[in-house]
């Protein structure tokens, strides 16, 4: 059951996605959570009537009959999706057509692969041993394919048999909204928590001196975690070290000290520790600090017994803040007189009301009148949890005002009035929300059960999984990257996922709250869409299920990681030899993955492995994968990396430890370049990099740069015209021959992020001026002057400056002049000793020396 997967997932994340072939030719093909991969097999179907397998007997016959099959029912399934109830016999049925796709697909997979090219070179005796093998293989396939279309005619018999084509989908589907609103609210504005921040923030700042602990408790969606979020950050900047991180459920203790220690920026250590020694070093850290720490979503007594050992009580004024659904926890937690428990209680009818509105019209008073009654009846539902009103007013929100649509909203709801909620009555409003999905965005939705509970989810990450996945459409846009961001969008416009962490005023990841993720687990398994395992019983019961194991997330527990990747016991890739998508990560001394049998991944568009203190052992070529798209290798190679990989063409994004590239010119299908390494890659590889005209994001490093190099390289990079994201990270200082301001008009007409850490400017160049989209900038430049300044001044889209200069020139003070900078919202700026700088502007951003470093 296991080996049929298309995706795994070792340590946290998956292995999945479509072709990239096939699926680049059919307008709109994506993979949908009930019809599996219909899609992208009609289009290989398709593929085998043309002109490529004419000379297969009965191939093209075969191809056609199972095309008008599997059509046919793909239109049943699509109407099928939008509805919200359906009968047994209906379920079944989408089950056994879902489940039989996939396995055509992999049929075809087999096929075409077998049907490779003859090599002209070959001698007689190998091409007769080839052909007679190719023809066993070819029978094999030929009998599969006979045994699923005799499956394929009983399916469609009993299409017609129910009558499913009658069923009628119910009204209440959404559309897609084009308009995307990315609007990003703060917790801190969030309605009703103003009450408890008051009277919590007056607790944690009082004058006793003993170690503080106060416990948050109450059941989920009650806001426990934002309101712990608000107080951290409305106190961190007043204690000497600060750390929030997430429990879970089923922590393991080992990982989650880690976890703590990478919070409080703690060098860890190179050698296997015990629990016991981890809290040792903790403690020693944080002695004699004033330290705060929040400890969210903790479910067990014993869990917080262990990592409580790792606080030690000082009598500086240190805090901590533990959040908990589990009040026996809490109780347990804070027991004496210098600890405190702070029951959440839901929303009161006003704050809802405002909550309410807030979302939908902007205003707390905003709903219209017609609106009213409906609008009553939903909120009572909604008990007052902030979870889920906010999630139910995303959905009205997409009604547009319709009377009819928020009525068979609340009739969804049910009869039921929810004066005191209970978990299945917010699971009832999420279930909702999903439901109101348009079908494209359910499966990218689901697709992010892969990540374990509290896990970071960096939307960089998840959208390539997606592509990769063929769950992002083209009839969205052309360019599928841009369109899975805006699906990543619209999932957090729809509050079926949270903001995460933002860089450069730009959020980058997401959370999702836990009893989403509850949901979106059941959904999985109705669906069969992805399955998890955490132990080894899961494996067993996974391969003892009814249906094949598509999408596979294994999670398990350190030890038994530690035991089946360090010893090379991992299971074998080519148990999974459909594998498209695979993620491996991992971080334990002296782990070496083996992956020098990747080549029979021969559907592979996908490649991730983070291993932080281990390393991976490649192939000496990767030639066989020739779909791959990402290869992300944030990892210690035990050997050389394939030379080959610059011969992959439909590699978009390349992630490399440091190395030389030779031939880089041929990648012409990259997109993202990350550490490319002046120093070790040649004058001939960097001039390569101005034939990357496809390149949006680029990272150049190197410590010792060769004079010999620069020249080449302001000229490659000024070739770059649709760069994005530009970071350079490597010491230079040079005079004006050649810096990139040599170039007479600026190359980067789409430059949105410019970051040139290191590489210090006699001034700052005149072509900047032009840079109207670029939002983020770091700068080093040995002199300045006010003229200088005006160039930055002029930039429209600026948000965020970051900008080092040895000297003013001329004068002890530099005017930022009313008007300029009309968008900044962030100042970082370090002149030399004795210089003072004002600022005028939108952003009111200011600075002073001496020791001047705003912020």
């Amino acid at each position: 059951m296991l080996s049929s997967a298309d995706t795994v997932c070792w340590c946290y994340q998956d292995l999945a996605s479509e072709p990239r072939d096939l699926a680049k030719e059919m307008v709109g093909a994506v993979v949908s959570v009930a019809t599996g991969v219909m899609n992208p097999l009609i289009g290989k179907l398709t593929a085998l009537m043309g002109d490529e397998y004419k000379k297969l007997t009965g191939v093209r016959r075969q191809a056609l009959f199972l095309e008008k099959e599997f059509s046919a029912m793909n239109a049943a399934l699509h109407k099928l999706e939008l509805m919200d109830e359906l009968d047994s016999a209906v379920k079944d049925w989408i089950n056994h057509v879902r489940e039989m796709s996939y396995d055509m697909e992999n049929c075809i997979d087999d096929f075409m692969r077998q049907f490779g090219r003859e090599d002209a070179k070959a001698g007689f005796v190998k091409k007769t041993t080839r052909h007679l093998k190719k023809l066993r293989q070819r029978h094999r396939i030929a009998a599969r394919i006979e045994e699923l279309k005799i499956l394929a005619v009983d399916a469609n018999a009993r299409r017609e048999r129910y009558k499913i084509d009658d069923w009628k989908p119910s009204s209440g589907s959404v559309a897609v909204d084009p308009r995307l609103r990315a609007v990003y609210q703060e917790a801190a504005s969030l309605v009703g928590i103003d009450g408890p921040m008051e009277d919590l923030a007056s607790w944690l700042t009082d004058t006793q001196e003993k170690l503080k602990v106060l416990s948050i408790v109450g059941f989920g969606g009650l806001g426990k975690t934002t309101l712990a979020k608000q107080l951290y950050y409305k106190f961190r900047g007043q204690f000497h070290c600060e750390a929030f991180f997430s429990v879970s459920q089923k922590p393991d203790i080992k990982v989650l000290l880690n976890r703590l220690e990478e919070k409080l920026h703690m060098t860890q250590s190179s050698h296997a520790r015990e629990i016991e020694d981890i809290i040792e070093d903790i403690r020693k850290h944080l002695k004699e600090k004033r330290y705060l720490i929040v400890v969210d979503d903790l479910w067990d007594q014993s869990v917080w017994n262990v990592i409580s050992r790792a606080f030690p009580n000082e009598g500086n004024g240190s805090r901590v803040i533990m959040t908990t659904r589990v009040y026996g926890v809490a109780s347990t937690a804070s027991h004496n007189d210098h600890e405190c428990i702070y029951r959440m209680k839901p929303l009161d009818e006003r704050n809802s009301r405002m909550l309410f509105c807030d979302r939908i019209f902007g205003s707390g008073d905003g709903c219209p009148s017609y609106l009213e009654e409906v609008s009553a009846d939903i909120l009572k539902k909604c008990g007052g949890l902030p979870l889920a009103i906010i999630t139910i007013a995303n959905l009205l929100a997409s009604q547009e005002g319709s009377r009819s649509g928020w009525e068979n909203i609340r009739s969804s709801l049910g009869a039921r009035s929810a004066i005191h909620p209970t978990l299945e009555d917010v699971k009832n409003i999420l279930n909702l929300s999903y439901m109101h999905l348009p079908l494209h965005l359910r499966a990218c939705f689901l697709y992010l059960g892969m990540y374990p509970e509290d896990e970071e989810i960096v939307m960089s990450v998840v959208i390539q999984e997606w592509v990769a996945e063929g769950l992002v459409s083209n009839l969205h846009g052309p360019d599928l990257m841009d369109v899975a961001e805006s699906y990543f969008s619209e999932l957090i416009n729809r509050s079926m996922i949270q903001p995460g962490r933002t860089e450069n005023r730009m959020l980058v990841s997401c959370r999702i709250h836990d009893i989403m993720l509850d949901l979106i687990l059941r959904k999985c398994t109705e669906d069969n869409f992805l399955s998890v395992a955490s132990t080894s019983e899961d494996i067993t019961r996974l391969q003892g299920c009814k249906y094949k194991v598509r999408r596979l997330s294994l999670r398990f527990l350190s030890q038994v990681r530690s035991c089946a990747l360090a010893r090379k016991s991992m299971p074998s890739l080519l148990l999974f030899k459909y594998l498209r998508v695979l993620t491996l990560q991992g971080g334990y001394k002296d782990l070496t993955i083996d992956l020098t049998g990747i080549n029979q991944l021969f559907q592979l568009r996908y490649l991730r492995v983070e291993a932080s203190r281990g390393g991976i052992e490649l192939p000496c070529a990767l030639k066989g994968l020739v779909y791959l798209e990402t290869l992300d290798l944030n990892c210690d190679l035990e050997n050389s990396f394939p030379t080959d990989i610059v011969h992959l063409r439909c590699l978009s994004y390349l992630c490399l430890p440091s190395g030389a590239i030779q031939g880089v010119q041929n990648m012409k299908s990259l997109r993202t370049l990350r550490w490319f390494d002046l120093d070790k890659n040649s004058v001939n590889d960097i001039r390569g990099l101005g034939k990357l005209t496809n390149l949006r994001e680029l990272e150049l490093g190197g410590c010792d740069v060769e004079t010999s190099k620069i020249d080449v390289l302001v000229s490659s990079v000024g070739k770059l015209h649709n760069l994005k994201y530009l970071h350079i990270s490597t010491n230079l200082v040079t005079d004006e021959s050649n810096q990139l301001g040599l170039l007479s008009s600026s190359p980067f007409k789409h430059i949105e992020i410019l970051e040139l850490w290191h590489w210090e400017f006699p001034r700052v160049p005149e072509w900047m001026g032009d840079l109207h989209c670029l939002r983020v900038l770091y700068l080093r430049a040995m002199e300045t002057s006010a003229e200088d300044v005006h160039v930055l001044g002029k930039l429209p889209s600026l948000i965020w400056l970051n900008f080092r200069v040895t000297r003013i020139a001329a004068a002890e003070q530099a005017v930022f002049v009313k008007g300029a900078f009309p968008v900044l919202q962030q100042l970082a700026f370090w002149p030399s000793k004795g210089d003072v700088l004002g600022v005028g502007g939108r952003g009111h951003a200011q600075a002073t020396s001496p020791q001047a470093q705003g912020e």
